[in-house]
């Protein structure tokens, strides 16, 4: 079921409770789809990255080769900020007077800490993964952060398009206000106008801001239509048969539904095996109890068991394994 969904998209985010096992499924479900010819980019949004410790290397901010057809990279969120106020402070300084350039470093320290800032230099980051490598893989993995930041997350696109719009659509007052001063000015108006031939610094000002403003806009454009887009993109829970991540799963499936996100499928991860002593049968029954929960809160959303194994999954071999139990996985 799970790999069935993961044939039929392009863009798959797997998210749940932390602990849950999310990295593995999703790096499992990356290779299984990798061995069948697919180009797959997986990338880890979570701050506590496991993709290098799952597979037993280095794993950084760019793609590397983590198997065939298969590129795997981690978004630093500390290293994604700072580039992306470096980049807004480099766009701050050219459309800005010189001697504002004190004010702008100012402003951009304040910006580094505040609330939110993490998340949205996050959003803007995935936003560029999705359109620059759109050409390059058919299939991308995200592996998300636990539950609450990511549902912060997938709603940003929404806010931030509209506070996007909300500053173009100041920037247009503003314009519309400089031209009619430039319109009623001569020589010596508060105007300003074109002299000699040369464009109006604040003109061509203007039109920076607009051509930055507009591009910020359609990439999250772009993101929020790709995220609510079902025939692309579609969301995997992965969770434990337990009664807090059971409960987390149905109030993440809420707040992905009022963001417009479509979950494909529910992965239970770590089920308790049949056959295996008094102890486990006990478990399972109690297992059993708390996905009766599940099932009534979301019954028609497809759900895939996979059973608790021996061994960490850890390294190529291991994962391999486990991207072949998907294919074996109990469909609910």
């Amino acid at each position: 079921m799970l790999l069935e969904l993961a044939r039929s998209k392009s863009i798959l985010f797997f998210g749940g409770k932390g602990g849950v096992g999310k990295t593995t499924v999703s790096a499992a479900t990356a290779m299984a789809m990798a061995a069948e010819g697919k180009r797959v980019l997986l990338v880890s949004t979570d701050p506590a990255h496991n993709l290098g410790h799952l597979f037993n290397r280095t794993v950084g901010p760019r793609p590397v080769r983590l198997a065939s057809n298969l590129d795997g990279m981690e978004l630093d969120p500390e290293q994604t900020v700072n580039e992306h106020l470096e980049e807004v402070s480099a766009s701050l300084r050219k459309l800005m007077a010189p001697h504002l350039a004190g004010e702008v470093d100012k402003h951009i320290e304040l910006s580094r800490d505040a609330p939110g800032m993490q998340e949205a230099a996050i959003m803007e980051r995935i936003a560029e993964v999705v359109e620059k490598a759109a050409t390059d893989y058919d299939l991308l993995v995200f592996d998300t952060a636990p539950s609450g930041h990511t549902a912060r997350l997938i709603a940003l696109p929404e806010m931030m398009s509209a506070w996007t719009d909300g500053l173009i659509q100041r920037r247009d007052k503003a314009e519309r206000f400089s031209s009619v001063l430039r319109n009623m000015g001569s020589d010596k108006s508060v105007g300003n106008k074109i002299l000699g031939g040369q464009e109006d610094p604040l003109v061509e000002r203007e039109s920076r801001i607009r051509s930055l403003l507009n591009r910020r806009r359609r990439r999250f454009m772009d993101l929020r239509n790709a995220l609510n887009n079902p025939e692309r993109t579609s969301f995997v829970i992965v969770l434990a048969a337990e009664r807090l991540p059971v409960l987390e799963t149905i109030a993440l499936h809420d707040q992905l539904r009022r963001s417009g996100v479509t979950v494909g499928a529910l992965v239970v991860n770590k089920r308790s095996p049949e056959g295996m002593g008094e102890f486990l049968a006990e478990r399972r029954i109690q297992e059993e109890v708390h996905l009766g929960t599940l099932t009534e809160a979301l019954p028609d959303i497809p759900r895939q068991d996979l059973t608790l194994v021996a061994h960490d999954v850890v390294g190529l071999e291991a994962l391999e394994r486990f991207a072949v139990s998907l294919g074996a996985g109990i469909t609910a």
